[in-house]
C-alpha cells in the first residue's frame, strides 16, 4: 500500500482494510449476497478511507445490472424545448439520487429503434414519453420484457405504470373559469397542425375529448382549431380563426410555440388581449408565458413532477419495491398574467 496513490485503491485493498475477503467486499459492492449490517459499515468505512471507487462496468457484469435507464423522447415528431428539458433534467435527478445513470433515446414513435436498444445490453428499463394512444413501442417493450414506465397514456392503460397530466381536469377548469367570466364562444387550439378529431396523440385526445364534453353540456359551438409549433403559424392561423368564429371571445392554447403569434395575429387586427379575446395556455411553461407581449395567463406543465416520478416508478419496478403497477395523474397549476378576463358584451 505504502506506494499507491490514494484514487487507485483495488477492492483487494479494501478487504484488507476492513479485515474481510474480496469476495465479501463484492457481495456488499454489487449487493449480490446479503453481507452483516457491520461487516457491511467496515467496508464502507475502509472505501471511504481509501477513496475507492467502484467500476462501473464491473459491477454491472457482476450483479447482471447496468444502472443505465433509458428516456425514449421522440425528436422528429415532438419539439426539444424548455418544457421536455424540465422533464430531462427532474428525471436525471432522480436517477441519480437513487444511484442510477439516465440517458435520452431520441428515437420514432415507432418501434424500429426499441430492439436497438435494448438487444445492446445497456440498460436495465426505459421510460417513455410523448405517449400515442396506439403506441408501437409500447406494444414492442412488452413483447421484450424490459422494465418500463410511461408518462403519458395509453389507449388502455390497466398493467401499465404511469404518470400523466390530469387533461380532463384541466380542461374542466379552464372552461368553468371561462364560464364564469361570461365566455361563450371558447374556441382551442391544438399543437400537431394536422385534424385534431383524428389524432393519436394523447394530450390531443384527452384534451380534445374534455374540450368537446364541455361544450355539450351546452349549446355553445366547437371551435377547434390547429398549426404547427411555431410563432409563424400562430400568426397565420389568427385570419381562419377570425373567418370562422369573428365574435370568439377566448382561446385555449395546447400550443405554447404558437401562442405569441397568435396574441401578435389579433393585436394585428386590432384585437386585445384580453379586452377583446381572453387567452390561456395549457400545459404550457411560464419560461414561454412571460416571453409574450402581453404575457397570457397558463395552467402550468408539471414537467418536474413527472419526469421524476417517472423515473421514481421505474426504479421501484427494478428493484422490487412497487407491488402493483402506478397509475398517477397530476393537477396543472394556474399562472395569472392577466390575459382573462370578463367577455366583452
Amino acid at each position: 500500500m505504502a506506494g499507491r496513490s490514494r484514487d487507485m485503491a483495488t477492492m483487494r485493498d479494501v478487504a484488507q482494510r476492513a479485515g474481510v475477503s474480496l469476495a465479501t467486499v463484492s457481495f456488499a459492492i454489487n449487493k449480490t449476497k446479503p453481507v452483516a449490517p457491520s461487516t457491511r459499515e467496515r467496508i464502507e468505512a475502509a472505501m471511504l478511507e481509501l477513496n475507492y471507487k467502484p467500476n462501473a462496468i464491473a459491477r454491472a457484469l457482476a450483479s447482471r445490472r447496468t444502472r443505465i435507464i433509458a428516456l425514449l423522447f421522440p425528436v422528429l415528431e415532438h419539439n426539444l424545448d424548455g418544457t421536455a428539458l424540465k422533464f430531462f433534467t427532474s428525471a436525471a435527478a432522480e436517477a441519480q439520487r437513487r444511484g442510477y445513470n439516465l440517458i435520452l433515446w431520441p428515437s420514432g414513435t415507432d418501434a424500429a429503434r426499441i430492439d436497438q436498444l435494448v438487444h445492446s445490453g445497456l440498460i436495465d428499463g426505459v421510460v417513455v414519453m410523448e405517449v400515442y394512444l396506439h403506441d408501437e413501442r409500447v406494444e414492442r417493450l412488452r413483447e421484450l420484457g424490459i422494465p418500463f414506465t410511461l408518462i403519458g397514456r395509453t389507449a388502455e392503460p390497466r398493467g401499465i405504470s404511469y404518470v400523466d397530466v390530469n387533461f380532463e381536469g384541466l380542461v374542466a377548469t379552464a372552461m368553468h373559469h371561462l364560464r364564469e367570466l361570461g365566455h361563450r364562444r371558447i374556441g382551442i387550439v391544438f399543437g400537431e397542425g394536422g385534424d385534431p378529431l383524428i389524432s393519436e396523440y394523447g394530450p390531443v385526445v384527452r384534451t380534445r375529448d374534455a374540450y368537446l364534453a364541455a361544450i355539450a353540456d351546452t349549446e355553445d359551438e366547437p371551435l377547434m382549431f390547429s398549426c404547427d409549433q411555431s410563432s409563424a403559424a400562430g400568426r397565420r392561423l389568427v385570419p381562419d380563426i377570425l373567418r370562422q368564429a369573428p365574435d370568439i371571445s377566448a382561446l385555449l392554447l395546447l400550443n405554447e410555440h404558437a401562442a405569441s403569434g397568435i396574441v401578435s395575429g389579433l393585436r394585428a387586427q386590432g384585437i386585445g388581449v384580453p379586452e377583446s379575446v381572453s387567452v390561456v395556455g395549457l400545459g404550457s411553461s411560464i419560461e414561454v408565458a412571460e416571453a409574450i407581449d402581453p404575457q397570457i395567463s397558463l395552467y402550468e406543465s408539471p414537467s418536474e413532477e413527472l419526469g421524476r416520478r417517472g423515473v421514481e416508478d421505474l426504479i421501484d419496478v427494478l428493484e422490487g419495491t412497487r407491488s402493483a403497477p402506478g397509475a398517477s395523474l397530476v393537477d396543472c397549476v394556474f399562472v395569472d398574467f392577466g390575459s382573462i378576463a370578463p367577455a366583452h358584451s
